[in-house]
C-alpha cells in the first residue's frame, strides 16, 4: 500500500509515535502480572508469528553479509531485549508520568550517540537540549509520585525502588539510541520489514530460555482475559503496527521532518498514565516535563533555514 497524501503521512506518523507511548505506558499494568521476561518473551512470540511473511528475502534483496547478521544481532539486543527488560522493569518502578518524561529525551540521546560514534556534527541548539534533557531527568528523579493518585495506581511491586526505575529508563533511551545509530546502517541494505522481523525473532530467542522457564512455574490460568487482550494488542502494537503506520507514512514524509512526530511519545504515555492509570502530575513533574518536551521540539523542529547538522532519523521506507 502506497499513499500520495501528505495529511494522511502526517496522520499516520502522530498515530505510530501515539501508540508507542501508549503500549510504553500500558506495559506497567501488564508487569504487575507477568514476570518481565515472561512478558517480554510472550510478546516477541506474538509478534513472530503475525511477521512471518516478514522473513522472508525478497527476490530484489542481496543475501545477508556476515556484518549484517552481527548488526542485526545488536540491533535486536539493545533495542529489542534491553529496551524491553529496562522499559517495563523501569514503568513498574516509577510511573508512565515518569517514563513519558525520560522518554522524550530520545533524540537528544539520539544526536548525542551519533557525535560520538558517527562524527556528525552537534548544533547549538541540540547541545542545549541535551543539557535540558539531563535536566528534565534529574528534577523528575527528586519528584515524589503524587499521593493523589487513585488508589493502587501506584501499587505494583518494587513502586518504592523510584531511583532504580528512573535508572532503568535512562538505559531504556541509551538502548533505543543504539538502536537508531545502527538502524541508519542496517536501512542500506534491508527493508525496514525485514528488519523488524528479524530482530523481533531475535528477540524471541533471547528471551527463549527465560520464558520457557517462568513459563513453566506461572500460573497462567489466573491471568483475565482482559489482561490478555492488552498483551495481544501491546504486542501487535510494538512488533507490527507501529512499525507498518511508520514506514507507510515515511512513502510521503522525509525521514528527517517525521522526527517531528516523536512528539507524541511521551505525550500519548503521559496521557495514558493520567487518564487511564489513575497517575497525576504534582508541580515539579510538570516542571520536569516541559523541560524534556522542550528539549524533544530543539532536537526534532526543522530551523527555519536549511542546516547541516544531525537529524533524528527514524526507518526510511521500503
Amino acid at each position: 500500500m502506497r499513499i500520495h497524501s501528505k495529511p494522511l503521512a502526517y496522520f499516520y506518523l502522530a498515530l505510530s509515535m501515539s501508540l508507542v507511548g501508549a503500549y510504553v505506558a500500558l506495559s506497567k499494568p501488564l508487569a504487575a502480572t507477568f514476570p518481565v521476561l515472561l512478558l517480554a518473551w510472550l510478546r516477541f512470540g506474538i509478534g513472530a508469528i503475525a511477521m512471518l511473511g516478514w522473513l522472508k528475502r525478497p527476490a530484489t534483496e542481496a543475501p545477508l553479509p556476515a556484518r549484517a547478521k552481527g548488526l542485526l544481532f545488536l540491533e535486536s539486543f539493545f533495542g529489542n531485549f534491553l529496551f524491553t527488560l529496562c522499559m517495563i522493569t523501569g514503568v513498574s518502578m516509577t510511573s508512565a508520568v515518569t517514563a513519558s518524561v525520560t522518554m522524550a529525551t530520545i533524540p537528544a540521546a539520539i544526536a548525542l550517540l551519533s557525535w560520538l560514534v558517527l562524527k556528525e556534527r552537534i548544533s547549538v541548539r541540540v547541545m542545549i537540549a541535551i543539557s535540558l534533557a539531563v535536566l528534565g531527568i534529574a528534577l523528575m528523579a527528586f519528584a515524589k509520585p503524587d499521593a493523589g493518585a487513585h488508589p493502587g495506581a501506584n501499587a505494583t511491586p518494587g513502586q518504592g525502588n523510584h531511583g532504580l526505575g528512573q535508572l532503568l529508563l535512562v538505559g531504556a533511551v541509551l538502548c533505543e539510541a543504539i538502536y537508531a545509530v545502527i538502524g541508519k546502517k542496517l536501512t542500506g541494505s534491508l527493508s525496514p520489514k525485514r528488519i523488524a522481523a528479524l530482530i523481533n525473532l531475535w528477540g524471541f530467542v533471547l528471551t527463549l530460555p527465560f520464558g520457557m522457564y517462568l513459563a513453566w512455574h506461572f500460573e497462567f490460568g489466573g491471568v483475565a482475559i482482559a489482561t490478555w487482550l492488552l498483551l495481544l494488542g501491546y504486542a501487535l502494537a510494538a512488533c507490527v503496527v507501529t512499525v507498518w503506520l511508520w514506514m507507510t507514512g515515511l512513502q510521503v514524509v522525509p525521514a528527517s521532518q517525521s522526527a517531528v512526530f516523536t512528539v507524541m511519545l511521551p505525550l500519548s504515555t503521559a496521557l495514558v498514565g493520567v487518564v487511564f492509570l489513575g497517575e497525576s502530575l504534582n508541580g515539579l513533574q510538570m516542571l520536569a516535563f516541559a523541560i524534556a518536551v522542550s528539549s524533544l521540539a530543539l532536537t526534532t523542529l526543522p530551523l527555519p533555514r536549511r542546516g547541516r547538522g544531525p537529524t533524528v532519523l527514524r526507518r526510511d521506507p521500503d
